[in-house]
């Protein structure tokens, strides 16, 4: 799935619409730092990531592969949040675990090149980290969905299937209320308990069904790429041991794989402290960084501080009209800002919904303005130290639209940090 994910990302054109083309980026909090390579060197990172996928896919060169496909993965992802996705965020975590599980230990090119690394048998938290990971997903995800806009007024899919009218056969059925509710309701509660039916092996089978049925449908409708056969495919994680060896066995009969496995004497040794400590420092920010959001007040969905990397995944529908303007501060000249001349079309999208994206702009125009110099035929003005202002207006699951940012704010003069943002217009029902 990783290989394929790279391949479809720059055949896809993505590349060059969303790391060459534009003119910012929106980067995370502490990492502003990270930006992209020169023009066409933006490719390196993803040609990178699709040979070191290829090689995790074979075995070779595990370790050096896993470390290159997450730092290169992680890179892109940090360069622009515009391009956040709960998914991509999951893949960075899950090539970063890979990092430290010896998959490659039989089955494998490295296997074959370096004998003494093949095991028949691997630790038990290799396995049981992957796991939670994929528990974490799920859970959190089920938990997000308990408020009242996903469970009492089926929003925002009762927006989003509308679109799918012209379905054959079952598109008058996606315009009915009824249906809207079911896929929400559904949905809770498949995310709720999915991993506790996987987990038992005599529901097992029915649950992995539900799986496959839930995914498809979601991928179907909707468009979230390749997570749901991501979801699909790592799901196979909570098979038995030996479902796994049956299909191990049967991959080195069609390869005609023979491997002699070395004899060794385990051996403890104080280390296992150090990856004891490790595993519950993961397992414990993996917790806690979705639940932040309980340190802020107002309205989560309408705020958005604590939002990302939560795993809040489809249950919102925001839209917004965003209107900038730089001001001379000595003379009160305003130019009113065309956001289409600094930002791509997905970027000025997630900008306008997004406080600390807004921010970020209105930091970014002021640099982009100051020292400028207009003229017409009476005078000449050079900025000097401007002041940006905003008018945003934001509807929330299909309410009227709000106004969402004042324009009184100088917003070059707030602050851009984890602080709860007091220049949010409050949320009215």
């Amino acid at each position: 799935m990783l290989l394929f994910s790279s391949v479809r990302f720059i055949l896809k054109g993505w590349v060059e619409t969303q790391y060459i083309e534009p003119k910012f980026f929106f980067g995370f909090l502490g990492f502003e730092w990270v930006k992209p390579l020169e023009g066409n060197l933006m490719y390196i990172p993803f040609i990178i990531m699709v040979v070191a996928a290829l090689f995790i896919v074979l075995g070779l060169f595990y370790r050096v592969s896993t470390l290159l496909f997450f730092v290169c993965f992680t890179y892109v992802e940090l360069l622009d949040k515009s391009n956040y996705l709960n998914h991509y965020y999951f893949l960075s975590l899950m090539s970063f675990l890979m990092m430290w599980i010896p998959a490659h230990r039989d089955f494998s090119i490295d296997a074959k090149l370096f004998p003494k690394i093949r095991r028949t048998e691997t630790a038990a938290w290799h396995i049981g980290i992957l796991k939670f990971q994929l528990a974490v997903v799920y859970i959190f995800a089920g938990i997000a969905k308990i408020n009242s806009d996903w469970l009492f007024e089926a929003q925002p899919l009762k927006i989003w299937l509308q679109a799918h009218h012209n379905v054959p056969f079952i598109g008058g059925l996606l315009q009915e209320e009824i249906t809207a509710y079911f896929f929400s309701w559904m949905g809770c509660l498949y995310d709720l308990f999915i991993v506790f039916f996987l987990l038992n092996k005599r529901t097992r089978p029915f649950a992995y069904l539900a799986v496959i049925f839930f995914h498809v449908v979601t991928w179907l409708l909707f468009p979230i790429g390749v997570f749901p056969w991501v979801m699909i495919f790592s799901t196979t994680l909570f098979f038995s041991v030996k479902f796994h060896q049956t299909m191990l066995n049967g991959l080195k009969k069609v390869f005609r794989w023979t491997a002699t496995v070395p004899n060794l004497v385990r051996k403890h040794t104080g280390s296992q402290k150090l990856v004891r400590f490790a595993l519950l420092t993961y397992i414990a920010l993996q917790i806690i960084i979705p639940l932040r959001f309980v340190l802020y007040p107002g309205n989560l969905f309408w705020n958005e501080e604590g939002f990302r990397f939560s795993w809040r995944v489809m249950l919102m529908h925001k839209e917004g009209h965003a209107t900038f303007y730089v001001t001379d501060k000595a003379t009160g000249r305003t130019i009113e800002i065309d956001n289409t001349d600094y930002l791509t079309v997905r970027q000025e999208d997630q900008m306008m919904t997004q406080p600390d994206m807004i921010l970020q702009f209105a930091k970014y125009l002021k640099q982009e303005f100051d020292g400028k110099t207009f003229s017409n035929k009476e005078q000449s003005i050079t900025l000097h130290d401007p002041a940006v202002h905003a008018e945003v207006f934001v509807s929330l699951n299909g309410r009227p639209s709000q106004k969402f940012i004042d324009k009184k704010h100088d917003l070059t003069a707030l602050p851009y940090n984890l602080k709860h943002r007091d220049w949010i217009e409050p949320f009215e029902k």
